[in-house]
């Protein structure tokens, strides 16, 4: 663990690392004020998706509790 926080990052160049932070800031913004716009749309068009969500983690549960059950 030790060795990733001492190597060198002679890979890229300081003007790639200052786009690479800059591109990541910009796109994280874009994200979120996107997301902000479309909030209202979400919550008009997709009322209730929790419980397909809830559905679906139950069942992998479901298959996970017979996969240590059917091993034994």
């Amino acid at each position: 663990m030790l060795y990733l926080c001492e190597k060198d990052f002679n890979m890229f160049t300081t003007g790639q690392l200052v786009f690479a932070v800059l591109f990541f800031i910009a796109f994280v913004i874009t994200m979120v004020v996107m997301y902000r716009k479309d909030l209202i749309t979400h919550k008009k068009y997709y009322k209730g998706t929790y419980k397909i969500l809830l559905g679906f983690l139950s069942f992998i549960a479901i298959l996970f509790i017979l996969k240590i059950f059917l091993k034994k």
